[in-house]
This record gives C-alpha cells, sequence and structure tokens, in this order.
C-alpha cells in the first residue's frame, strides 16, 4: 500500500517548466548589471562573485550557469553591453547606397546616445580603472569593441576617399582621431563635469564638423 502510495506520488509529480530564452536573457541581464554595480563600487579584485549574485538576487549556483568565472562575466558584460550594438553598426557598413559622411554621422549619434548616454559608458570607466592592474580585460575590451569601431571607421574612410568624397585619407591611417573627442568625453563627464560642466552633444558635433571639413579639404 504504502509503496503504492509513494508512487501515485512520483507519477503526479510534474516537471518544471523549462525557462523560456527570454526569461534566460532576462536573468543573464539582471546578472551583468549587478556585475557592473559591483565591480564599480568594489574593483574588479575585490569584487566576488558572491556579491555579484546577492546584487542580482540569485543564488551563486544559478550565477555559475550562466558565467564561469569573474573574467567571463566581464567579457558577457563587453559582449553584450557594447559588442552587440557595435555588429549591429557594421551590418550597415556595406550599405553602397549611404554616404560616407552620412555613415561617419551614423556612427558618431550611435557614440553620443548609445555609448555616452547610456550607463554603457561605465563599463568603459571600469576598463579606465582597472586596465593597468588586469591587462586582460583591456584585450577582450580591445578585441570585441576597439578593433571593430577601428575597422568600421578605416571602411568608411576608405570608402569616402575611393568615391571621391574625401581628399584626405588621415582617418584611414588613424582611425583614433575621429574617436578621441569621445574619450575625453567620457573623462571629462567622470572628472571634471562638476567643476566646469561642458555640452558634451555640442562637443561632439563641433568635432565631427570640423572632421568633415578637414576629410573634404585639400590635404597639406
Amino acid at each position: 500500500m504504502v509503496g503504492q502510495i509513494v508512487s501515485a506520488g512520483r507519477g503526479s509529480k510534474r516537471k518544471a517548466p523549462a525557462r523560456s530564452e527570454g526569461e534566460r536573457q532576462a536573468k543573464l541581464q539582471a546578472i551583468l548589471d549587478a556585475a557592473l554595480d559591483v565591480f564599480l563600487e568594489k574593483g574588479f579584485a575585490d569584487a566576488r562573485l558572491d556579491d555579484v549574485a546577492s546584487r542580482a538576487g540569485v543564488a551563486k549556483g544559478t550565477l555559475y550557469l550562466y558565467v564561469p568565472s569573474k573574467q567571463a562575466l566581464f567579457e558577457a558584460m563587453v559582449r553584450s553591453g557594447i559588442g552587440g550594438p557595435v555588429g549591429a553598426i557594421e551590418q550597415t557598413i556595406p550599405d553602397p547606397h549611404v554616404s560616407a559622411e552620412d555613415q561617419l554621422r551614423a556612427l558618431f549619434h550611435f557614440l553620443r546616445t548609445e555609448i555616452l548616454g547610456t550607463r554603457r559608458r561605465d563599463i568603459v570607466r571600469l576598463l579606465l580603472m582597472e586596465a593597468s592592474r588586469f591587462p586582460e580585460l583591456a584585450e577582450v575590451y580591445h578585441r570585441e569593441v576597439i578593433a571593430r569601431g577601428l575597422r568600421i571607421l578605416r571602411s568608411i574612410a576608405e570608402r569616402g576617399v575611393a568615391r571621391g568624397e574625401f581628399r584626405s585619407d588621415e582617418i584611414v591611417r588613424f582611425p583614433q582621431l575621429a574617436i578621441a573627442p569621445a574619450l575625453v568625453a567620457l573623462l571629462w563627464t567622470s572628472l571634471f563635469q562638476r567643476l566646469d560642466p561642458i555640452d558634451i552633444e555640442a562637443m561632439l558635433e563641433a568635432h565631427l564638423t570640423l572632421l568633415m571639413r578637414a576629410l573634404k579639404g585639400h590635404p597639406s
């Protein structure tokens, strides 16, 4: 009789519904948001996965279902937070019907709205804080974001030169020149904005205006 009850009880149990992909991605995003908070507050060296799990409201074992280590967590943060949007930009660059100038303007709009205008800027701040002690973090960011961004800039500049839109090839040789003001904006807002406020959007627009004049003018 007891065996029959046990068997019946076992047979009546239902499996928990499998987590949907949407739920899984939402959980991962909560973990990544918590990780960014903890890394910024404690520093990468002192941050613990226990802290991240607690901030995200998940068990530490659940966290390990998504990432195996603290560095993997940082990689996922970069790949998801910035690498994904960069990939979307990469898909638009080959369009032959869009001028090089319009592509550059679209790229600067992306920098203003999707990096400097969101929490993604905090990932860059974290990197600036920690890269000297953890060069592997800089390698991750360079691979997932910087190298791809520079390829995008070079591709736009090369197309502009080939079409005769641009007379100068400086950005082909030194694409870093185009994005330098974005780094200045990041540092300024982090360190000096309270003391000497600056209109970042207006500054980037002014830089783009100067850049286009230089690219379209005669090279010196």
